[in-house]
């Protein structure tokens, strides 16, 4: 059974149990809750208590504050008390991750304790094991008698508790038996909340976080699935980790997160971003908002009872390819000048070509479009190779890489040897005549408010008709500023790239086309679907951080945003070391005051590297892997 939420056509919260984390309820019927983690030293009470009173005045529900030793968790007291005699009463969070100790201590002070399995009472050190059902049962017994002790402290002091696995901190043993996968982020924390139910404990909310969004949607839906077999209900505490900054970390957060709220999953959330964290919570609230303003919705839909395709598992839809969309190429992009009066040479450089008349060349960015829509409009010089036409059927052209746009008016007049593209609307019936259009490209539009549910449900029924047409997904977006752009299209039309759902994006707005044109590769990027420029994988810092991490990710952004397709890990500390990083190609982590560690993968390679240096280290470790090019000016 695919089971992991209540419905795939209208949006239904999942149901899960109401747990208290001092007086705000999370799950239930309670709205989405909104956290944030501090990024003070745990230790300089004035500094914590100042930045946590700007993320509460900002509209954080939750806190968090780091507690990585026994000194760190008693210092939590006068924070906690500092905060109250300030007349908020906003609950506190303990971050633990290697010292039970002090996350015993912190239970007896604050609302919340978070726990990572991989890095509590756990191993990790990327060995590998062979583990025999009574060899993995005993190591089970040792780490229930090392936490049971947390539980126990917990229950007595009405103490709630996050179950918070990280993909990149899979413990040893966890890796030897599941692999490095969404199943054994389940696990690692299954194992944990069945030692608590033992103890009749349930005041614990889950999390299953990763840096890739694909693996973060895959983890929580396998996590529901696992959750209704065992008939359980905890709430659900989503976030993309180490997101980065800007609007890649935005885009990138909106898509994991929204995905799966989605789909009704989702209590309380954390837009992780390598920024203050006062700053991750307007970008936290715009996607809340989104769902926990949901009244009515427009539902013409009829129910999907069953998945053609595994969600707990990536692959793309199986298409035939057309001209260069489909089958095994990248997701294309469309841009559209339609509404001009005319097209000149500077009007496709919003779109990642730009013309030297000097020179009489192009010169084509990592973010030029594949194809340009131009409807009735006619364009008087040579394209570059790299671009493709669309135009209406009222204005056909017979020019090599020019294509027509057809709608459900004309359908009867699409030529059959020709390759062509039509529009149409994620309602309408037309999957008998789609069987026939063989060489047709689809663009997916809609005008429902139901509108990923309702395109979903329209790649579905090709799916189950056998047609393999590739699908471009259109959507339009009126009078929205900026920043809810941005957002809301990364889950409306990433959440469907997360499944292996379509061929391409057409995003239209009233935004310029640049500013287009970035967000549908943005999502692409985020979406791990299409690469087009380095991807950074930064974590947000807290207490525990070692070095300025925005001035770092600033400094090391500025030497390597042109090495396409590389991933870079920027780690504040060793807890969100080697692990965390997961499957960046290069690595850079703090590993005690002004010293730095690089990384091959999750291999070390340079240890203790003077922080002043360790830039330069870094290009020059790229540099010998073969991976570095020098920057062109253009």
């Amino acid at each position: 059974m695919n089971e992991y939420c209540h419905s795939l056509t209208r949006y239904e919260r999942f149901e899960t149990r109401c747990v208290m984390v001092g007086d705000v309820g999370v799950g239930g019927n309670n709205p989405i809750r909104i956290q944030s983690m501090t990024t003070t030293d745990t230790m300089n009470t004035d500094k914590t208590i100042a930045q946590s009173i700007r993320m509460i005045e900002a509209g954080c529900e939750i806190v968090r504050i780091t507690a990585p030793s026994v000194n760190e968790a008693k210092n939590l007291k006068p924070i906690l008390d500092g905060i109250r005699s300030r007349g908020y009463r906003t609950p506190l969070v303990a971050d633990i991750h290697f010292t039970p100790n002090a996350a015993e201590i912190a239970a007896t002070i604050v609302e919340k304790v978070r726990i990572n399995p991989g890095n509590y009472a756990d191993r990790k050190k990327f060995e590998v094991h062979e583990y025999s059902d009574s060899s993995y049962a005993e190591e089970l017994e040792r780490i229930r008698a090392r936490f049971t002790p947390l539980v126990k402290i917990c229950k007595e002091n009405g103490t709630a508790m996050r179950i918070g696995t990280n993909h990149g901190s899979l413990s040893d043993r966890i890796l030897s038996r599941y692999g490095d996968t969404p199943l054994g982020m389940v696990e690692s924390a299954l194992e944990f909340i069945r030692i608590a139910e033992d103890e009749s404990y349930h005041d614990m909310i889950l999390s299953m976080k990763a840096s890739n969004t694909q693996v973060v949607v895959q983890a929580y839906r396998l996590l529901v699935n696992k959750m209704i077999e065992e008939g359980m209900n905890y709430p659900l505490h989503l976030g993309v980790t180490e997101a980065g900054e800007a609007e890649d970390g935005r885009i990138k957060s909106a898509l994991g997160i929204g995905a799966l709220l989605e789909d009704g999953l989702g209590d309380t959330i954390r837009v992780s971003l390598t920024e203050e964290p006062e700053a991750e919570i307007p970008v936290a609230k715009v996607i809340a908002d989104r769902y926990n303003s949901i009244e009515t919705q427009e539902n013409n839909l009829e129910e999907i009872n069953s998945l053609p395709y595994d969600p707990f598992f990536y692959k793309r839809r199986s298409t035939r390819q057309l001209t260069n969309i489909g089958s095994d190429n990248v997701p294309r992009v469309i841009g559209d000048l339609s509404k001009n009066r005319s097209i000149k040479y500077e009007d496709l450089g919003q779109f990642g070509y730009l013309y030297s008349p000097e020179q009489d060349k192009w010169h084509v960015s990592d973010l030029a479009i594949d194809f340009l829509y131009i409807g009735s409009n006619s364009i008087d010089f040579e394209l570059p190779g790299t671009i493709n036409v669309i135009h209406d059927h009222s204005n056909i052209k017979k020019n090599d890489g020019y294509y027509t746009l057809y709608t459900n008016e004309d359908i009867g007049s699409i030529p059959p040897n020709d390759i062509s593209f039509l529009i149409c609307k994620d309602i309408d019936n037309i999957f008998p005549e789609l069987l026939s259009l063989k060489k047709c490209i689809i663009v997916l539009d809609t005008d429902n408010s139901n509108g990923y549910r309702s395109q979903r449900k329209f790649f579905v029924e090709c799916l189950k008709s056998k047609i393999d047409n590739p699908i471009i997904i259109k959507r339009r977006y009126r009078e929205l500023p900026k920043d809810k752009l941005m957002l809301n299209s990364a889950i409306d039309i990433g959440a469907l790239q997360i499944d292996g759902l379509g061929d391409g994006i057409w995003l239209s707005s009233e935004h310029e086309h640049s500013i287009v044109n970035e967000i549908a590769f943005g999502i692409l990027q985020a979406s791990r679907t299409r690469i087009s420029k380095t991807e950074y994988i930064s974590c947000p810092s807290c207490g525990r951080t070692l070095f300025d991490l925005q001035e770092t990710t600033a400094k090391i952004r500025a030497r390597t945003d042109h090495l396409k397709g590389i991933k870079i890990g920027i780690m504040g500390c060793i807890v969100n070391g080697p692990g965390e990083m997961a499957d960046a190609d290069y690595g850079y982590v703090g590993t005690g005051p002004g010293l730095i560690s690089l990384y091959k993968g999750q291999q070390v390679i340079k240890k203790n590297v003077n922080a002043n240096e360790a830039v330069d280290a870094l290009i020059q470790l790229i540099d010998s892997h073969g991976d570095w090019v020098e920057p062109t000016n253009v």
